[in-house]
């Protein structure tokens, strides 16, 4: 029995892919292997944002989250997204339990305190109501197992006073898997995996280890955003993640393929 966390963002729940998905969960979950899914809903956060008038303000790269903008996420990511995520799951044969981290303290955060930004500047910047995660009602996600349900979480904390507090959704799948343990780390992206030409879909690398990353980056071969998101991952199996699996659109079959058969999908990131 393998454990996994799955990180869909928002774009991938309402898009033809996620019924592939679901399907692929449906055969995970019926084999005795146990699923957790992690979602965002960036853009449809961004577009009730803009239908209300209300500024979306990004600082390097990162959402500023006033009272508003957390009516905003609270209204779409625990709301419409996780609805729809689960209205999904359950039309392709998987009972999914919504939650958020008001559901029983399922993630427990704290407010991030000013830091400095890479690319803002030398002074330390407030995000607003923007959390860390502190931790995992892991006894909750594990009754939920045993009942044959799969835990979908929306990336929203709540603090020990009861501040609900936004959470990057890659920060809180991360942070899962590592106190899961998890057997792998799925991470649904726009591309198929690490490539070695950026324009080549057929240049996937199907395994990479952390000194070949360096070695890639050194070359050239690994430039731009895919390097932050790569260390990213890195460090996530420092942090008791087994494996971190990077995959992009998953047809029919292939996510099952991606965590059973590792390499055979996508880019297997290895200790």
């Amino acid at each position: 029995m393998k454990t996994l966390v799955v990180k869909l963002g928002g774009e991938v729940v309402g898009s033809p892919e996620m019924d592939p998905i679901a399907r692929g969960i449906r055969e995970l979950t019926m084999a005795g292997h146990r699923v957790a899914l992690v979602h965002g809903g960036g853009p449809q956060a961004t577009a009730l944002q803009k239908r209300l008038g209300i500024e979306t303000r990004m600082v390097a790269g990162k959402r500023f989250t006033d009272e508003a903008t957390l009516e905003v996420m609270k209204y779409v990511i625990a709301g419409q997204v996780n609805v729809d995520l689960c209205a999904a799951l359950l039309r392709n044969g998987v009972l999914g339990v919504g939650l958020h981290g008001a559901s029983g303290h399922a993630i427990s955060a704290t407010r991030r305190p000013p830091r400095v930004l890479t690319g803002a500047g030398p002074d330390p910047v407030d995000l607003g109501l923007v959390g860390d995660v502190a931790g995992f009602n892991l006894p909750l996600l594990g009754d939920i197992w045993e009942r044959g349900y799969v835990p979908v979480l929306a990336c929203l904390g709540l603090s020990r006073e009861g501040q609900p507090l936004n959470i990057n959704g890659d920060t809180v799948a991360s942070q899962l898997a590592g106190a899961l343990r998890a057997d792998a780390l799925v991470l649904v992206t726009s591309t198929p995996g690490v490539l070695r030409d950026v324009k080549d879909p057929s240049s996937r690398i199907a395994r990479m280890t952390r000194p070949e990353l360096e070695e890639g980056v050194k070359s050239g071969a690994i430039s731009g955003g895919m390097i932050p998101k790569l260390e990213e991952s890195f460090q996530v199996l420092a942090g008791g993640a087994r494996s971190v699996v990077i995959v992009g659109k998953l047809a029919e079959g292939e996510l099952p393929r991606a965590v059973l058969s590792p390499g055979s999908v996508g880019t297997v990131l290895e200790g």
